[in-house]
């Protein structure tokens, strides 16, 4: 089934001596793909912080990525999906005060548990700049996406604990030729119904916005609406993730 999306290419870190192989992910025509993003990374040890992330995101399958009107009700939306299950959440950068409502989802699952549910890593999306990838980090941003490879982005990721997803085609293009085996994390108009096949087909992870944060539930604040969609999408995850794991030791 044709669906028409975009592919973050995910690029682990890599001491300074040598880069990390990864299992080259199986190909599928019927995944079509206009977009690529890869991520970047400062030199580290075996187990840093990014790697930490980086793994995690592959181990869940599921990206959340959410838009909203407000800081408070982003902050509300991103109480039910974790509830629901989602532990790793993106909060998109045209988000009225993400950066109050990042900190205060960073600091409220650290110091008091107070969601009731794991909140292991938190993106902030859509970050343009230098000064937005500062923000966005001091704000608790375990990772960074951003349309395009931006330098003083990577500068600032390479002084931090944050893995960055920079994109663009060109980019891409010319990363692939020689790291042809980097995986995929795939992005845009991906339904809960879809994410069983996109991992099955090669995909490490899928990101969904609408299809956890439905727009209609969110204009109606239907929060219990939003903590069941993401408690879904958070087990077809799982089981998708599982049975890639199964698939590969046979």
């Amino acid at each position: 089934m044709a669906v028409g999306s975009y592919y973050y290419c995910v690029w682990p870190s890599c001491s300074s001596s040598s880069i990390s192989p990864l299992r080259k992910l199986p190909y599928s025509s019927s995944l079509a793909s206009s977009s690529c993003h890869c991520c970047s990374s400062s030199p580290s040890h075996s187990v840093s912080p990014v790697n930490t992330t980086l793994s995690h995101i592959k181990n869940t399958g599921v990206i959340a990525c959410l838009r909203a009107q407000s800081a408070e009700l982003a902050m509300e939306a991103a109480c039910a999906a974790l509830n629901g299950g989602i532990s790793v959440l993106e909060i998109v950068m045209s988000t009225p005060g993400f950066t109050t409502a990042g900190a205060a989802l960073s600091y409220n699952n650290i110091r008091s548990n107070y969601f009731l549910a794991s909140l292991s890593f938190l993106n902030v999306g859509t970050v343009l700049n230098s000064k937005d990838a500062k923000n966005a980090i001091n704000a608790g941003a375990k990772f960074l996406m951003s349309p395009a490879m931006v330098k003083d982005i990577m500068d600032d990721a390479q002084g931090s604990e944050a893995l960055y997803i920079p994109g663009g085609i060109p980019y891409i293009s010319t990363l692939n030729r020689p790291f042809s085996h980097i995986s995929m994390i795939a992005s845009q108009g991906i339904t809960i119904d879809l994410i069983g096949e996109y991992i099955e087909n090669g995909a490490s992870a899928v990101v969904l916005s609408d299809a956890i944060f439905d727009k209609e539930a969110m204009d109606q604040r239907n929060f219990d609406q939003i903590r069941q969609l993401a408690h879904l999408a958070a087990l077809r995850g799982n089981k998708a993730i599982q049975r890639k794991g199964v698939c590969n030791l046979n």
